[in-house]
């Protein structure tokens, strides 16, 4: 067993195995934590809890004007990152090919010009993002050593694939065996301590996001305030 062997095997089921139970832990310490009821009056006029829940996440997909041009600045980049790195993991046709291999699931692959269009702008954004980090005296201030692991194992499994790399995609999914198995192993790796960190650090608000946003729109229209 070499290393691609490893990354494809024991490495990748104990990877999918800490993931899967992971966030199935975390989501349920976050459905079980007790809930107090508000024994307050709503105010005169407030929506039901539903709507308040709903509009509290829609509220967080915009920066508000008053918070200044940085804050645009940084959503905007966040949504370039988004988009950019679904393109990859959804779009390409290895990872299609991989995801097929696996789970018997398949839909058509982007074009390999959009794939390197859209890795080129998320290592960009990614970048971007770390400068910003590294300089807004807030972001400074409140950054620890989860934010910059977790920025760093979402960057590997990028930089690495773009490492693998080496013809059309094409013509790597009709050979039967793989050239360059080393690179591909730390790229495998590289995806696979992704998912194993996932669960335990910040990247964990794709999961989470939704419920504390939800839980803030309840509250501040059970109270009238504008989320």
């Amino acid at each position: 067993m070499d290393l691609l062997d490893f990354a494809r095997g024991p490495a990748l089921v104990l990877a999918v195995l800490i993931f899967v139970l992971g966030v199935a832990w975390r989501l349920a310490g976050v459905l079980r934590r007790p809930r107090l009821p508000d024994l307050s009056p709503a105010r005169l006029g407030a929506p039901p809890p539903w709507q308040g829940a709903l509009r509290g996440i829609a509220s967080g997909l915009y920066p508000r004007r008053r918070f200044g041009p940085g804050a645009f600045v940084s959503a905007l980049n966040g949504y370039v990152f988004h988009i950019g790195l679904a393109l990859i993991v959804f779009g390409y046709g290895p990872h299609i090919a991989f995801v097929r291999r696996h789970l018997g699931l398949g839909w058509p692959a982007l074009p390999d010009a959009v794939m390197y269009l859209a890795a080129g702008v998320t290592i960009l954004s990614m970048l971007m993002a770390l400068v910003l980090r590294l300089t807004d005296p807030v972001l400074k201030l409140i950054s620890s050593g989860n934010d910059w692991l977790s920025w760093a194992l979402t960057f590997l499994p990028v930089i690495t694939g773009m490492g693998v790399i080496t013809e059309a995609s094409v013509n790597t999914l009709a050979r039967s065996h793989t050239i360059y198995r080393d690179p591909l192993a730390l790229h495998l790796l590289a995806f696979e301590l992704l998912l194993i960190w996932f669960p335990f650090g910040k990247l964990m608000h794709a999961f989470l996001f939704p419920f504390s946003r939800g839980a803030t729109g309840v509250r501040f229209s059970h109270r009238g305030v504008s989320s």
